[in-house]
């Protein structure tokens, strides 16, 4: 059954399953999803517990054998299994189909187990073990949480310690924590050690956040689709300072200029963007997107952003660029910018 993670505390309440599913990307939702199941097997006589990790060669009868395996105190046992890759290989997943099934029960026994795994992709989510488990246990799936919704969560994590923000500081938050959520819960949590609860002023949050931000060169397309000048700069000197490959950087690049030309051509044709979208699986945060940045941008601007690009490529092989001066790096930008204006 699939539950939302904003009810599990509700389901746990009531009674403890046999078990859990948990399925995310974003590690600190996970984690403190998972303790509180951890809290509340404790509480419930679960003290024994055994931590399995299904990497590469992993054998899977021991999945069996540890649910099988009496503790030698008698204590009820509580079964992690972290699936680290989202990938359990066709053995793997017919173990988890047949443990799934062994599993099926109103209320957990002497075992109650908990399998973690990474956001799965589309293909993977409908497998058969995948359906299995969403069929026999308590299946959360927890969403990423994306950059516009990120000052919100900030706020509510403030609320939750007593203190607030206005939306100028929530932003700088955002700004400085970028991708990285535990650096985001950290910076939280510090300001609930320095500050009493109430309202925090700017300056109390700029003395305190560090410059956590982790850039993520596919979120840049993203920077650069929303027409976010400071933040496509921002991301691209990020990505400098972290010395992410230039050639990485501007195949990212290109590739949302090529996907643009695409959408533009087809749509002038008057193919429905909606099924463009769907060929090309653009999904998530870019599908929201896709729409206003192709009423932005001409047809001629991405032509000339993809000879802009293979120009940005010469200069990455040393080769001289006529359009660009600087270095590789600059010309990103100029590339960057070129496009999120128009």
């Amino acid at each position: 059954m699939q539950v939302r993670a904003d009810a599990l505390d509700a389901h746990l309440d009531k009674s403890l399953a046999p078990l859990y599913v948990i399925s995310s990307d974003e590690q600190l939702l996970l984690f403190e999803l998972a303790d509180r199941i951890r809290a509340k097997a404790r509480a419930a006589g679960f003290s024994e517990r055994e931590v399995l990790v299904a990497e590469r060669y992993f054998k899977w009868g021991e999945l069996q054998s540890v649910q099988q395996s009496m503790s030698l105190f008698g204590d009820r046992k509580l079964i992690e299994l972290r699936i680290p890759g989202g990938k359990p290989g066709k053995e793997g997943g017919q173990a988890l189909q047949d443990y799934a099934a062994a599993c099926v029960g109103s209320e957990a026994g002497e075992t109650l187990t908990m399998i973690t795994l990474p956001k799965l992709d589309w293909a993977t989510q409908k497998s058969a073990w995948v359906t299995a488990l969403q069929r026999h246990a308590i299946y959360i799936e927890i969403p990423n949480i994306e950059r516009h919704q990120l000052a919100q969560w900030i706020g509510q994590r403030l609320a939750n310690q007593g203190q607030s923000a206005d939306k100028n500081a929530l932003e700088f938050m955002v700004e400085r924590v970028e991708g990285n959520l535990l650096a985001a819960h950290q910076e939280i949590r510090k300001l609930a050690l320095l500050y009493p609860e109430g309202r925090l002023s700017l300056d109390q949050i700029q003395d305190a956040v560090l410059n956590v931000a982790r850039y993520d060169v596919f979120k840049l397309s993203e920077a650069m689709l929303s027409g976010d000048l400071g933040r496509v700069t921002r991301m691209l000197e990020g990505l400098k300072g972290e010395g992410e490959a230039l050639p990485l950087v501007l195949w990212a690049i290109s590739e949302e200029i090529r996907t643009l030309l695409k959408l533009k051509i087809g749509g002038d044709e008057g193919r429905p963007l909606a099924a463009m979208l769907k060929e090309y699986r653009i999904w998530g945060p870019r599908e929201r997107l896709m729409a206003p940045a192709l009423s932005r941008v001409k047809l001629s601007t991405l032509r000339d952003a993809l000879a802009k690009a293979a120009q940005v490529d010469r200069m990455i092989k040393g080769l001289r660029a006529k359009d660009f001066a600087g270095d590789a790096w600059d010309a990103l930008l100029q590339l960057a910018l070129f496009v999120a204006r128009k």
